[in-house]
């Protein structure tokens, strides 16, 4: 018997694949011929609510040297300021205005992010394709009416059905502007002229410098990083997608409100993320990753079905009524304000910079020291009186409603102000813990952390503000060096006085200086409290 007659489909199926083999061949040779032209970039059209768009993608080095920003767009050429490449705001351009205000403070850091980070990403950028006729109102382009006879984008189709193809975008035909993205594409430009000067300039919002540079030496040292991976980064690709200015039919008003549109959309839908959900996610940032652990570890914040969530996740502050005991931004910024006494290294050398993630040996290190904290706070009797009460009774002042003890352990902003005080007791001062919260628990024991809204308290005018009666942020800094004043961290006779003169400025209402015993008082009068 035949043996190929036996076996049919074996043949069939090779020569299918054989023939399939062939198809990517010459698929890959003409990808390869047309991807090769200057200026004609493959793309997939889309569309999306009547809005046609090309999907593509472009190295670094084109999006820094081919597009513009949104506020240079003819449209509001009037109004374009070129030193700042922002729009000045007046009555006659304020409804023109397509974008919000660039803010250069940013452009180093996201330089620095795209040289530092070798697992880095941006997402794609949208743009709007735009020809010199566009406004031109005497151009052919326009028929009697004002109305397009073409589309700024040139769109030459390789399939049947027009969905793939190459989008013509020669710099002699065609002039293209970021409508989202525009501070992507600055960190880009900020990327490309540190790596051909050696240096970048740092920039206030207004684009003003503030005379400080960051050099592509100092990040080579400070990153290890290698020439070969410098030499790529303007050779890797990013997302870009295309949208035309003018459509055909439209006129170009009806342009300029879709554009205008389809900006303020993108915008809108873009909400940024809180410092909660910041706090969430940050792989980087070292003081993040720590209360973030110990956030869902640590028995005294840890969730447990016998009670409430004891951690917000997204809100910085704490509702009067909420069961919560602390939010996670406040976890990170104790972590930041402790932890920092010992890592230093974990904050950026430059403010405004990026952190780098620290090695996982500290990390451990640095959710151990933590974790040992909460375990001494977890010790205070104000935190013990959790096991039968909740917390709005704790945190809620006397005079609201149901009334409450009015104990900063319970807000955020006092409890980083203790975990300040200690990070800089125990790491800087050489204090030990235990010796700390022996203290401590005998000054809670005595009510010492509560009733802060009335002028008995050390806190009043500090944490609390008399005239608007709410807690307040502003006073965090010195409740912690009185704090540290109080554990015997000050000894300096020069910084025991200042300390003085900062109390009694904070117990000043109406040209007033409110005493202990709650009369008005000399600002001399007001003495510092007793150490524990």
């Amino acid at each position: 018997m035949d043996e190929s007659a036996a076996y049919p489909t074996a043949d069939i199926a090779s020569e299918y694949l054989e023939r399939e083999n062939k198809d990517k061949q010459v698929l890959a040779i003409l990808l390869e011929k047309f991807m090769n032209q200057k200026d004609r970039i493959l793309v997939q059209k889309t569309e999306m609510g009547g809005t046609e768009a090309y999907v593509g993608s472009v190295t670094l080095e084109w999006l820094a040297g081919r597009v513009r920003f949104a506020s240079a767009l003819p449209l509001l050429q009037q109004k374009y300021n070129p030193q700042t490449d922002n729009v000045e705001i007046d009555a006659e351009s304020i409804d023109e205005i397509q974008q919000r205000p660039l803010d250069w403070s940013r452009q180093l850091p996201l330089a620095q992010y795209l040289i530092s980070r070798k697992n880095h990403k941006f997402p794609p950028v949208l743009v709007a394709i735009n020809q010199p006729w566009v406004d031109n109102s005497q151009a052919s382009e326009w028929n009697s009416q004002g109305i397009a006879l073409k589309s700024t984008t040139n769109f030459i189709p390789l399939d049947k059905e027009g969905k793939v193809g190459l989008l013509n975008v020669s710099e002699e035909d065609v002039t293209i502007y970021a409508l989202d993205g525009q501070h992507r594409l600055m960190g880009v430009q900020g990327l490309m002229e540190l790596l051909k000067t050696g240096k970048l300039q740092r920039y206030k919002k207004d684009k003003s410098p503030d005379n400080t540079f960051i050099t592509e030496a100092d990040l080579i040292e400070q990153y290890n990083l290698q020439p070969a991976y410098l030499q790529n980064l303007p050779k890797e690709k990013i997302g870009i997608e295309f949208i035309c200015a003018v459509e055909k039919g439209e006129t170009r008003e009806q342009a300029r409100r879709r554009v205008r549109s389809i900006f303020v959309h993108v915008n809108l839908m873009a909400a940024p993320l809180t410092k909660g959900q910041l706090a969430q996610l940050n792989e980087d940032d070292g003081f993040s990753i720590v209360a973030r652990k110990i956030a869902v570890t640590h028995p005294l914040l840890e969730q447990q079905e016998s009670r409430n969530p004891r951690v917000n996740w997204n809100s910085a502050t704490v509702a009067a009524k909420s069961t919560v005991l602390t939010t996670l931004q406040a976890l990170k910024d104790m972590s930041e304000r402790y932890l920092g006494q010992k890592f230093p290294h974990w904050k950026p050398l430059d403010k405004g910079l990026i952190p780098m993630r620290p090695e996982d040996e500290e990390l451990e290190e640095g959710i151990r020291e933590f974790h040992k904290l909460f375990d001494y706070l977890a010790s205070l009797p104000s935190y013990k009186l959790l096991e039968d009460e909740d917390t709005p009774a704790l945190r809620r002042f006397s005079f609201e409603k149901d009334g409450g003890e009015g104990n900063m352990l319970f807000r955020p902003v006092g409890q980083v102000a203790v975990a300040q005080a200690l990070g800089i007791l125990v790491f800087r001062k050489g204090f030990n813990l235990d010796n700390i919260f022996k203290k401590l628990r005998k000054f809670d024991q005595q009510g010492g952390f509560s009733s802060m809204e009335f002028p008995q308290s050390i806190w009043y005018g500090i944490l609390y503000d008399p005239n608007k009666k709410r807690v307040q942020v502003a006073g965090r800094d010195l409740a912690a060096k009185l704090l540290i004043y109080m554990l015997g961290g000050i000894e300096d006779q020069m910084e025991r006085a200042e300390l003085r003169k900062a109390l009694a400025d904070a117990r000043r209402v109406e040209n007033k200086t409110i005493g202990f015993d709650g009369n008005f008082v000399e600002p001399k009068q007001v003495g510092l409290p007793t150490i524990l």
